[in-house]
This record gives C-alpha cells, sequence and structure tokens, in this order.
C-alpha cells in the first residue's frame, strides 16, 4: 500500500468517526425541541451530550486538516465549488456551539426557548449538507482539465444528492435518539422509546432507497459490481438488527448497529470513489484521484509519523472521556 492509499484510508476513518460521534449529536438536537417539553427536561437533553459535542467536530477539522495536507488539489476544489453549502455548514456549527454556551446565561423563557430552537437549526443544516455534499463526490459535479469546479450551487441540488441529504438526516435522528434512550431516564425516557420503532421504519426505507438509487445514478456497478462485497451487505444487515436490538431492550447493542450501519456506509462511498477523491460529470480524464491531487511523498511521510504517534493520544483521551461520563444523566446541571 502505497501513502497515497493510505492517506485515502485515514481521511474515510476520520469521516467515519465524525459521523458517528457527532451523528448522535445532531439527531439529540434536532430531537431537542420535540421530545422535550419542559425546561428541565430540554437541560437533560443538553446535558446528555454536553461533555461531548465539542471533542466531536474535531474529527471533522481533523479530517479537512488531513485532506488539506495530503491532497490539496482535492481540498481546493472541494473548498471552492462546495463554498455556499459549507459556509451554511461552517455558520450552523457556530450558531449550534454559541447556543449551547448561552442558553442557560438568563432564566427568561423566550431566550432559552430562541437557543433551543437554534440547537435544533444548527444540527438539522448540517445533517443534511454533509449528506448531500458526500453524495455529490461520488455522484459527479463539473470540473474541468484544469480540475476547477465550473458548476454553480443547483448543481448540487440534484435528486440523489438531495437523497443522500435525507438518508444522512433520519439515521442522525435515529443514531440520535438511541443515544438518548442510553443516557436518560424517567418519563422522558419513555418519549424517547416511542419514537424509536417510527424512525427506525423511515430509516430503513429511505437508506435502502439510497441504496438502490447509487447504483442507479453513480458508476457504483462498473466499480464494485453487482455484489458490492461485505461492507455495505453487513451495513444492511445491521440496520435491521437494530429493530431487533430495539424490541429486547438492548439499546447499547442497537447503538452499536447504527454506529455499524454508519460506518459502512460512509466506507462503501469511499470504496466506490477509489482510487478517485471526486468524480467529474464532464469526463473521467477529469476525474480527481490519490494520485493527481495528492501531495509529495516527503509531506505524505511527515504526516504518517505526526500521525502514528498522536492518534492513539487523541483516541485514548477521548475515550476516556466517554468512559467518565458514561452514567444516565440524573441532575440538573445548569
Amino acid at each position: 500500500m502505497d501513502l497515497n492509499t493510505l492517506w485515502f484510508i485515514l481521511i474515510a476513518v476520520l469521516y467515519i468517526g465524525f459521523f458517528i460521534l457527532e451523528g448522535f449529536d445532531f439527531g439529540v438536537g434536532i430531537l431537542l425541541p420535540f421530545i422535550a417539553k419542559k425546561d428541565d427536561e430540554r437541560r437533560m437533553v443538553i446535558n446528555a451530550i454536553g461533555p461531548h459535542w465539542d471533542g466531536n467536530e474535531v474529527w471533522l477539522l481533523t479530517a479537512g486538516g488531513a485532506t488539506f495536507a495530503a491532497f490539496p488539489q482535492w481540498y481546493a476544489t472541494l473548498f471552492s465549488g462546495f463554498y455556499l453549502p459549507l459556509f451554511l455548514l461552517l455558520v450552523a456549527l457556530i450558531v449550534r456551539g454559541v447556543a449551547f454556551e448561552f442558553r442557560s446565561k438568563d432564566d427568561a423563557q423566550w431566550w432559552r426557548s430562541l437557543w433551543d430552537w437554534c440547537i435544533f437549526v444548527g444540527s438539522l443544516l448540517p445533517a443534511i449538507l454533509l449528506g448531500v455534499a458526500f453524495a455529490n463526490l461520488l455522484y459527479g459535479t463539473p470540473i474541468d482539465v484544469s480540475k476547477q469546479y465550473v458548476g454553480g450551487f443547483f448543481n448540487l441540488l440534484n435528486p440523489y444528492a438531495l437523497l443522500g441529504g435525507v438518508a444522512s438526516l433520519v439515521m442522525f435522528v435515529l443514531h440520535g435518539a438511541i443515544f438518548l434512550a442510553l443516557k436518560i431516564e424517567g418519563e422522558l425516557l419513555d418519549r424517547v422509546r416511542k419514537l424509536l420503532n417510527p424512525l427506525w421504519t423511515i430509516a430503513v426505507v429511505i437508506m435502502l432507497a439510497f441504496f438502490i438509487a447509487t447504483y442507479v445514478a453513480t458508476d457504483i456497478l462498473a466499480h464494485l459490481g453487482v455484489n458490492p462485497g461485505v461492507v455495505p451487505v453487513a451495513g444492511v444487515a445491521a440496520l435491521f438488527l437494530v429493530r431487533y436490538f430495539l424490541s429486547r431492550g438492548r439499546d447499547g447493542w442497537a447503538f452499536i448497529m447504527t454506529s455499524l450501519t454508519i460506518t459502512t456506509a460512509v466506507f462503501t462511498l469511499f470504496m466506490a470513489l477509489f482510487p478517485r477523491v471526486m468524480v467529474s460529470s464532464l469526463g473521467a480524464a477529469n476525474d480527481l484521484t490519490i494520485y493527481n491531487t495528492a501531495s509529495g511523498p516527503y509531506t505524505l511521510t511527515v504526516m504518517t509519523i505526526v500521525a502514528l504517534i498522536f492518534v492513539p493520544i487523541v483516541l485514548a483521551y477521548q475515550g476516556w472521556s466517554y468512559w467518565v461520563f458514561r452514567q444516565r444523566v440524573k441532575k440538573l446541571v445548569y
């Protein structure tokens, strides 16, 4: 395996980590105004993700930084072509972060309700936009021979990409609901449990539709064949196992299954892309690949050494933080 391939895989792993960890954050934020009726209930929901949400966003920053360093031409084309949706994504994440910090600065009901809805919007937009962006990587965008994006904003709003946005949204909401079932208790927990089966049904329908649409709208058939391999098949199986574990009250295992579904979905997308990083709708000769967008061997070598040293430290720290805050939310902290 050359360093170009290694960093392609590492970037895929970073995005998988982000979608799993920040995915349940987004899901909880989207559910917040609808499942928590009273202020103390909303505080419990926020406290469930309070120790983790900012650390989870670091995965996205790291993935973006790794893309910039390892594949600068990919980074340049992606961030210039997808400028408006990525700008909206950034604004949503900023508003969401401010809302978490400002919500409890005043006891007025209107004040807290305002920031609760900011958390909702700041979670909803990224959940949709990320799915749209990643679907477009595989679907294809107008990239010319000089590796420049020559389309407009509405090129990104094709039906396949929009379906990808809906798919990421419903998976994150299901993922977040199961996470809440692991973290809260009492009447609020009962309310969440009533949502799990309907959310699972919607997620199955949308994810299967997106899987079928991927075979119709992209060139995944040419790359992976009729049999896509064990990875996507395992993802479909994991999604159906979510219902099995929920019916037996095994919320922890259900959360593992949604995490596995997200993992396999992202990994399948990267498998279908490889060795490309962005597909050009203007012809295969204009595709961006891990070879025509990569940094030099020296840069990739240094990055690999740094990653081998610091990634285990970061993983150990984040694992420790989840262990420390593993208990259910019982006390309200304002």
